[in-house]
């Protein structure tokens, strides 16, 4: 899956829900609670250090042992025991009042009652504390150990739920599903039936599957070989999303089973599972449109099944519909046979092999273009009045299917792909086996409007969405856990094949770009490993992130200039070839690159290190003569001391490179395996210089001691003595360096003074990334005047090259991209008539009602200008609202949200999340623009607190929305009294939402800001 495309830039940032009890729950007693069905051995557990006690209203997220609170267990056991005595406690109070209102004396006999109900709490709560280890099945307890692990948990009616783990148990496994549907896009609501042919891997009385918000109204099961279907209880556990089907009589190892399961739902209104999405046609006519989003937990919601990535089955798909409109699924389509007057039936072919969360379908009005490749159709569709915007897409993955295919060694296995836009769509894109969907901004190009960075965007996004049919659909990684496996890789593909394929599209600099921003976020103590142990719905949705994308491919990158290209690629082949139509696990990977290399390096010991730790290093290099002495710790932000983690045990093996200025060029890199704390490297000669991570292809920071002003003065003298990357390498690096202490700030004021006489994209666009976030700190900080004189040395150092553009779409991709990113922030902050040009422009445009045509690179910079008048915004409303161009609209977006009045800002906030006239997939944009003025911050902060349920209603818990939100939203505060405001309205809702990591990140970051600015304000008055 692709996120937002433009929240792909900005990092995330980080949950429990706090269950009250409606009625006090009664305690579900084994040992006494008559069973309804026998429990298997091994089932029913107790183990003092992870007693879990599973009740409505209690226990709604599974932990791990050692997160356990048994404290609170044994207290719960010893409420509901006061509970079940509730009858007692009416009937025979202690304290008895006389008439004249004084108290008796409590009798002896209630005297006794009430020491023998006190001895049997007590003795109860002990008792389950110090038994040894027992399992409850028919033939009574079975000691194992002295632990003791889980009680199982009430179903909705009440009834005992025989499965306590979010994980489902690995005794049965799916083989087929058979999916009738009948979506209705009038009721907006949809009924269907399953059935799923399971195999039986140890015998058992009970089968567990996912189900979430489905109305089911029959359940049936029949044996391999039986004709008769036999009606069966079914249970249902909504905290887990769970369904038990309760058979009627063992089901034996070895042997198939068919469960038929008949259920309806609403389509929802979320972006979630089966939804709707209202769009209007060319004739302005509302109408409806029914798509899917499945990954990571929602097929569950569409139809019962086995929603987790392991469980891979085929599937057999058929979809009732008006016959005016069409449907699409994973397989083309086999047949269409009439069902009633007007409405049809479609057949899909049987799927591969593949998992519940590629599964998709969709329901609409659409027009396609096709052509043949090797075999399999390939098709573009869109709404009606979008075809015309769809050949780009078509030829683009026409090119990266044959090239993906020649590089894997592995055909595309299906029959047919078709890539279709969908008019509202959280995400950039899905990868559904065979049907891809995405936002109508990462498919559709326009070629009067849509800029250069816009048809990169289109192209990047068809490439990682193709590359997931290989890595994700074809090998799909086991649990949640290993989420990089398919995104890492994806991201990794893309920008790979960008260069392979499109190489005139391809600018290193992007990519770049992400992992500085990614390391920005890697470097907070709230981060997390890229491979890190999840269960809850929560932490699956926040494994989405920077992290599981840019540095998954950063490390894959990493790993493929240390082997070599040839070995790298040898290995993927290999990985492919013996784990398709499977699972894989991180280790899968690691072994199959040790099958290339043969002993000449162990890559799992190698990368381990990368994936299982958090955070990346921070290399200390020491020039004296030809000895260069290296040590590497943790680069860490430590902004609470005591919460942050210790280091000590923290050792990557880092495959360091470098050049030096006895020969700078890329085939005189050098490499080293630096797999201690500390080494030492003995050059040949001694050299003026020498620069370690050529072009950042490793993820890591170089801290070079003394030698920063050597390299300082090579910049002044001959700043192209290091490549483009190289130089915005440093500057990243020594701005990190101040922000953590290592290097004063001043130093790395004096590296960026050489800019006057740069000219690469790279080095320009960081530079002015961190001068920004400095100024954007002290704006917001009030301190106005410090603020001015940063903007002011912009000016200085960029001035010049900001008055060398043009406004026109001429020039190489790199200068069109860097012209759109210096005009805009020239427009925004009034640099060298930049906003005077603009508007002037933009009246024109206006002035034509339109019609003028405004080149594509600068249109963001003159709606930005256009849009600070009353008359400029209604007017560009206006024009969103008419716009047939997604590429277009968004650009107007940001000149809407671009204004300072206030009432403007949260009338587009407020319009956003109701998706009336701008959709709701707009909203984190439109926050993300507002939150960087000085007007609009606050307002941002205001209406996500306002909204919080509604956002999190609309873009669930987790997902890579919220975190984006909840990341622009807080992310300008330097304030104390910000600080407390943002922990206080965390705390004071559910507890998932307080334990959400992009949460604990957004607090991290207020820190530092803090922090910073404590450090740094006093010097910058100095500086400037």
């Amino acid at each position: 899956m692709e996120p937002f495309p433009s929240d792909r830039i900005q990092l995330p940032r980080n949950m429990i829900e706090n269950s009250m009890f409606e009625e006090e729950p009664d305690v579900v007693d084994l040992a006494k609670e008559p069973c309804l069905h026998p429990l298997e051995p091994d089932e029913v557990e107790y183990e003092p250090r992870s007693s879990r006690l599973l009740v409505r209203g209690l226990g709604e997220h599974e932990m791990d042992d050692d997160e356990e609170d048994y404290e609170s267990s044994a207290k719960l056991l010893g409420m509901s025991f006061m509970n079940r005595s509730s009858g007692l406690r009416n009937n025979m109070s202690v304290y008895r009042q006389n008439p004249n209102g004084s108290c008796s004396v409590p009798s002896m006999r209630t005297i006794v009652v009430c020491t023998v109900v006190l001895v049997i709490a007590v003795s109860l709560i002990m008792a389950i504390y110090l038994l040894p280890k027992c399992t409850f099945t028919k033939e009574g307890c079975h000691k194992k150990n002295h632990t003791m692990e889980l009680i199982y948990p009430l179903a909705t009616n009440g009834k005992l739920f025989p499965w306590a783990k979010i994980r489902l148990p690995s005794d049965v496994v799916p083989l087929h599903y058979d999916l009738v549907l009948q979506p209705n896009l009038t009721t907006l609501k949809f009924a269907g039936s399953v059935k799923i042919v399971v195999n039986i891997v140890q015998v058992t009385w009970k089968i567990i599957l996912h189900s979430s918000g489905l109305n089911i109204t029959k359940a049936t099961i029949t044996s391999a070989g039986g004709h008769q279907a036999k009606p069966v209880e079914f249970l249902e556990y909504p905290l887990h999303d769970q369904i038990a089907i309760m058979a009627p009589e063992a089901l034996l190892t070895g042997q198939n089973y068919t469960v038929n399961i008949e259920y309806s739902s609403n389509l929802s209104d979320t972006y979630y599972g089966f939804y709707k999405i209202s769009y209007k046609d060319e004739n302005s006519k509302q109408r409806w449109f029914a798509a899917t989003q499945f990954e990571p937990l929602a097929a569950r919601s569409a139809f019962p099944c086995f929603d987790e990535p392991a469980f891979k089955a085929t599937f057999l798909i058929k979809i009732e519909r008006d016959e005016k409109l069409s449907t699409l699924s994973n397989m083309p389509k086999k047949a269409t046979t009439p069902v009633t007057n007007g409405i049809v039936q479609d057949e899909f072919f049987v799927s591969l092999k593949m998992s519940t969360y590629l599964v998709a379908f969709v329901v609409a009005d659409l027009k396609n273009i096709s052509r043949e490749v090797n075999g399999s159709l390939i098709s573009v569709y869109a709404i009606p009045q979008h075809l015309n915007q769809v050949e780009y897409a078509l030829n683009t993955t026409v090119k990266l299917l044959e090239f993906y295919q020649q590089y894997f060694l592995i055909n595309y296995p299906l029959e047919k792909l078709d890539l279709v836009a969908i008019p509202d769509f959280q995400s950039g894109a899905m990868e559904n086996w065979g049907l891809i969907t995405f936002r109508e901004t990462t498919l559709l190009f326009n070629s009067s409007t849509s800029s250069a960075r816009d048809k990169k965007l289109i192209t990047a996004v068809i490439a990682h969405e193709l590359a997931h049919q290989w890595f994700g659909n074809l090998v799909t990684m086991e649990w949640w856990n290993d989420l990089w496996l398919n995104e890492g890789f994806a991201t990794f593909m893309e920008y790979f094949a960008m260069e392979e394929i499109f190489p005139e599209l391809y600018s290193g600099e992007d990519f770049l770009n992400l992992v500085f921003k990614a390391m920005m976020k890697d470097s907070l103590n709230s981060s997390h490993p890229v491979s890190s142990a999840v269960q809850s719905s929560e932490q699956i949705e926040e494994m989405f992130d920077a992290l599981s994308y840019i540095k998954g491919a950063s490390l894959l990158l990493m790993l493929k200039h240390y082997l070599t290209k040839d070995v790298f690629q040898a290995g993927i082949e290999v990985y492919l070839h013996n784990h398709n139509y499977g699972s894989a696990q991180s280790d899968d990977l690691w072994d199959s690159m040790n099958e290339i290399t043969n002993g000449t390096l162990d890559v799992k010991k190698l990368m381990k290190t990368w994936i299982l730790h958090k955070g990346f290093p921070l290399v200390t290099v020491v020039r004296k003569g030809k000895i260069i002495s290296l040590q590497q710790e943790k680069f860490l932000y430590h902004v609470e001391p005591e919460n942050w983690t210790s280091d000590e045990s923290y050792l990557w093996h880092i495959p360091l490179t470098y050049i030096t200025s006895s020969c700078n060029f890329t085939h005189c890199t050098n490499a080293y395996l630096l797999d201690q704390k500390s080494a030492v490297i003995e050059l040949p000669e001694e050299v003026e210089w020498i620069k370690f991570n050529v072009d950042m292809n490793g993820y890591y920071i170089v801290h070079y001691a003394e030698d920063w002003k050597t390299l300082i003065d090579l910049l002044k003298k001959n700043h192209t003595a290091l490549s483009p990357k190289d130089r915005a390498n440093l500057i990243n690096n020594i701005f990190n360096l101040a922000g953590l202490g290592k290097e004063p700030l001043e130093k790395a004021f004096e590296l960026i003074d050489y800019l006057n006489k740069e000219s690469s994209t790279a080095p320009l666009t960081q530079a002015l990334f961190q001068l920004s976030l400095i100024y954007s700190l002290l704006e917001k900080k009030g301190e106005q005047q410090l603020a001015t004189r940063v903007m002011h040395r912009i000016e200085h150092l960029l001035g010049d090259k900001i008055g060398q553009q043009r406004w026109t779409d001429d020039g190489t991709l790199s200068e069109r991209e860097l012209r759109s990113t210096l005009l805009t922030f020239a427009c925004t902050h009034d640099i060298r008539n930049c906003r005077t040009t603009a508007t002037e422009m933009f009246e024109k445009w206006m002035k034509s009602n339109g019609t003028m045509s405004l080149p594509s690179d600068v249109m963001k910079a003159i709606f930005t200008a256009g849009a600070r008048s009353s008359e400029g915004w209604e007017f560009l409303l206006m024009m969103y609202s008419s716009s047939v161009s997604e590429a277009e609209k968004s650009k107007m977006i940001e000149g809407l949200a671009s204004t300072e009045d206030v009432r403007k800002l949260i009338w587009l906030m407020q319009n956003s999340l109701e998706g009336e006239v701008i959709r709701t997939q707009e909203l984190s944009h439109i926050i993300a623009t507002v939150s960087q003025s000085l007007p609009g911050y606050l307002l941002a902060w205001d209406f996500v607190k306002e909204n919080w349920e509604k956002l999190t209603r609309k873009f669930h818990l987790g997902s890579y929305t919220i975190q984006n939100i909840i990341s622009w939203s807080t992310s300008q505060f330097a304030t104390k009294a910000h600080l407390l405001e943002v922990k206080s309205f965390f705390e004071s809702k559910s507890e998932e939402s307080s334990q959400l990591r992009c949460v604990k990140e957004a607090i991290d970051t207020i820190q530092l800001n803090i922090q910073w600015m404590e450090r740094n304000l006093a010097k910058l008055q100095e500086l400037l």
